[in-house]
């Protein structure tokens, strides 16, 4: 049974068979959900084991698309860091992972960084502006693998019609796709949901640019992304952003709120345990050695706001799409008022 740990109790997030949630009894797409190629912009016909797209012009079209799993990977493997060849057995995964984040090591893991409060009141503060726009809104889970601290709230409600994607197959995701070319027709979504994603991404203004092509008007985008962290998923992690880096990112979009995630606290158990690592301990040992320290991170409580995100693990951006843009004049007065 899908699902992952939290405060010591299982839950259950299997969501039925993700084909069926995209294909029609014939076969055919719902017309509630357009699927494009990521290379031409031709739709994707999907079926239960295969998928092509319909421009007979297209590499795709001959081709067609993998299918893991029952769900389609529309990513264009002639400009992406993943190849058609990741997803000729098993998940599609490039590295070990831990979906169900049952396993020894993802439990160490949320030991010692603890919960995530702040995602926890920003999906509830998500999900009361996205309903107040639309009866049943569609969002879009973009690094949707396995559910993100404090996002289970977003995947309890009966009342949000969930898309999740990933680059890898598991019970939380519908379709595969590399996220610098979203296979979804403009003004697609309600919201869109990308949490500890971006920095293992090649491009992220680029992967930004999709999120604004498929979001509706006023749509929604929650972000969360590592600032003073380690390098993680090895080959896989590529970038780092500050508070302001991170508004700027996000700068063709109203702020509705932002801030650090994690503070310095839990930014220095993590240097502990790498400075553990690249002193020959090993993961298994460093881990278990940074657990002694894990009363740091509770030093984050006291910490002054503006010190804290200056050194912050992680930052966090609440926003609505917007036709405009902020200034590149204005971000020095952004980080001294903020």
């Amino acid at each position: 049974m899908p699902g992952y740990f939290m405060d010591g109790c299982f839950v259950d997030v299997s969501r039925g068979n993700c084909l069926d949630r995209l294909v029609g009894s014939e076969g055919r797409l719902e017309s509630r959900l357009i699927l494009i190629c990521p290379r031409c912009k031709a739709r994707v016909s999907v079926a239960a084991d295969r998928a092509f797209c319909t421009d007979s012009k297209c590499i795709y079209a001959g081709q067609g698309f993998p299918v893991v799993d029952g769900q389609p990977v529309l990513i264009d493997f002639l400009d992406s860091i993943f190849q058609r060849s990741n997803y000729k057995e098993g998940n599609g995964s490039a590295i070990a992972r831990d979906p169900s984040r049952s396993g020894l090591r993802s439990r160490l893991h949320r030991f010692v960084d603890g919960d995530n409060p702040v995602a926890v009141r920003n999906c509830r503060s998500f999900l009361a502006l996205i309903k107040a726009q639309s009866r049943r809104p569609r969002v879009l889970v973009i690094g949707g693998g396995s559910v993100g601290k404090g996002a289970e709230g977003l995947y309890r409600d009966p009342d949000i019609e969930l898309i999740g994607t990933d680059v890898y197959a598991s019970s939380c995701t519908d379709l595969l796709c590399d996220a610098h070319k979203l296979p979804f027709e403009d003004s697609t979504f309600d919201g869109v949901w990308v949490q500890a994603v971006l920095e293992h991404v090649l491009d992220p203004h680029i992967v930004v640019s999709e999120i604004h092509r498929v979001l509706r008007k006023d749509g929604l985008i929650y972000a969360e992304t590592p600032f003073m962290q380690q390098v993680h998923e090895r080959a896989y992690d590529f970038t780092r952003f500050t508070p302001s880096g991170h508004r700027w990112l996000f700068r063709r979009f109203e702020e509705i709120a932002a801030g650090p995630v994690t503070g310095p606290g839990v930014a220095l158990v993590w240097s502990i345990r790498y400075l553990l690592r690249s002193l020959g301990m090993g993961e298994k040992i460093s881990r278990l050695i940074a657990m002694l320290f894990v009363w740091i991170r509770w030093l984050d409580r006291f910490c002054q706001s503006r010190m804290a995100a200056d050194a912050a693990g992680g930052v966090f951006f609440l926003g609505r799409r917007s036709e405009s843009a902020l200034s590149a004049a204005s971000m020095v007065s952004y980080y001294e008022d903020s």
